[in-house]
């Protein structure tokens, strides 16, 4: 068969290879002997569903002649929205994203289309086809993108939610460029949006651009509580309550404070999102906001303080993740970075909560955590167990810890992560364990360089 064979040309050949009659096909795939016989003629168009029905018929796999049917049924004859909709959205059922592309590739200049393909999308979007929405979404930015409008805003939120990833120079660029949106999204999207945002540059240790992000997030937040008569309103198309935001600002103002050296600023912000006293009459579901938030704050407490040089509260900071299994993770970070930075031996501590050391995903009452934000810690502590073991002479361990925090981070394309891993071969160069460890660090260096290279 010609790579250039056509639909018909495909039924054509299955009928003479199989010498069967158009009646018989029509019984076997269900399409109306009178359709196929003005398919075979060339004179009448096939709807998307007989297409469906040849293509099973003929014993091909389903969407298998779409690219055909694009050309000459979508693209070649005149567009209309009656057509392309079912097939976009049978294309999205069953993965095929790259016929999707092809197809709105041919209606970008056509703005009437915009309108249509948004709903589309967000009709994608709003059944978790999150794959499927994203050519639609990049075909209505771009379409828009001379425009100051809320759809093309929207369209880079949802851009930019869909495609974080592993990936921390893909998270990197993608927040770079939606930023610049999120003033012109309509108001109830801003919440999520700007909390995505700290999240993610928190996640890549941009501290300048976390601190940004929080003010904006407290003062928009404060503004929409106080104003009673429109706060239920933006509710229902936000994902969590207004409270939360308030005080997830000052969560994130902590750590920034933190990474900056001011712990005493550190404490007072931890100090603010357990304070609900400016909470009047919560509802049942802002009361569950303000317990989230007094348990992070009683946990971020033994954080800090322990970080700041309180080593003697360690076992105070067991007793009480020992009954809350969602606090071990980052309690382990702290633990592990404070032994490092005041030399105390935790051996007893890695030993008991050794299991805990692998990685999995952190959550809260809300659900999970960001996952981006997760990776950048668990590398921190692969790091910092690496360094803890090798300062202690474990160090077949802690060249193991090494290894996996570098594998991890290239995984990630975390470069903060590499450099932490990369900052502890100072102290391996005169370590012989026997486990060949120069030959792997040169393998892992050179896929660095590999990643990393301007002609990647």
């Amino acid at each position: 068969m010609s790579e250039k064979a056509t639909i018909r040309d495909h039924l054509e050949h299955f009928l003479k290879r199989n010498r069967m009659t158009i009646n018989r096909f029509s019984e076997i795939s269900g399409v109306n002997s009178g359709t196929l016989s003005g398919t075979l003629k060339g004179n009448r168009p096939i709807g998307l569903n007989q297409l469906d029905r040849i293509t099973a018929g003929i014993g091909m796999p389903e969407g298998e002649l779409y690219e055909l049917y694009i050309h000459e049924y979508l693209v070649d004859s005149t567009l209309d929205w009656r057509r392309l909709r079912p097939f976009l959205y049978r294309c999205a059922e069953l993965g095929h994203i790259t016929h999707m592309e092809t197809a709105v590739n041919y209606v970008m200049d056509n703005l009437s289309y915009v309108p249509l393909l948004f709903e589309l999308a967000e009709q994608l979007h709003s059944e978790g086809k999150m794959e499927a929405c994203k050519p639609l979404y990049r075909c209505v930015a771009e379409s828009e993108k001379l425009q100051h409008s809320e759809r093309l805003a929207l369209c880079q939120y949802r851009l930019f939610s869909i495609g974080l990833s592993n990936d921390q120079v893909n998270n990197l660029t993608l927040a770079t460029r939606f930023e610049l949106f999120v003033e012109r999204l309509d108001e109830q999207y801003q919440f999520d949006a700007l909390n995505e945002l700290i999240n993610v540059y928190a996640s890549l240790r941009r501290w300048d651009k976390v601190k940004e992000f929080a003010d904006q997030l407290q003062i928009k937040a404060f503004i929409q509580y106080d104003a009673k008569k429109t706060l239920r309103e933006v509710e229902t198309r936000t994902k969590k309550k207004i409270v939360y935001y308030a005080l997830y600002s000052y969560l994130a103002l902590a750590e920034v404070s933190y990474q900056h050296g001011k712990y005493k600023e550190t404490l007072q912000y931890v100090s603010k999102y357990a304070d609900y006293s400016w909470i009047k009459e919560p509802t049942e579901e802002e009361k569950m906001v303000i317990l989230q938030f007094q348990d992070w704050s009683e946990g971020n407490n033994y954080y800090f303080r322990l970080l700041s040089g309180e080593t003697e509260l360690i076992p105070d900071y067991l007793t009480y993740i020992s009954d809350r299994k969602k606090e071990i993770f980052p309690a382990l970070c702290a633990i592990v970075t404070a032994a490092n930075r005041y030399n105390v031996n935790i051996d007893d501590v890695l030993e008991q909560y050794q299991s805990h050391l692998d990685y999995e995903e952190q959550s809260s009452r809300f659900g999970k955590m960001s996952k981006q934000y997760t990776n950048d810690q668990y590398g921190i502590l692969l790091a910092g167990l690496g360094t803890y073991y090798l300062r202690n002479n474990h160090y077949d361990r802690g060249v193991a810890y090494i290894r996996q925090g570098m594998e991890f981070a290239i995984e990630n394309m975390n470069k903060d992560g590499l450099l932490d891993c990369l900052g502890l071969f100072d102290d391996l160069q005169y370590v012989v364990t026997g486990l060949g460890v120069k030959p792997s660090a040169e393998m892992l260096i050179q896929k660095i360089q590999r990643l990393y290279s301007p002609e990647r």
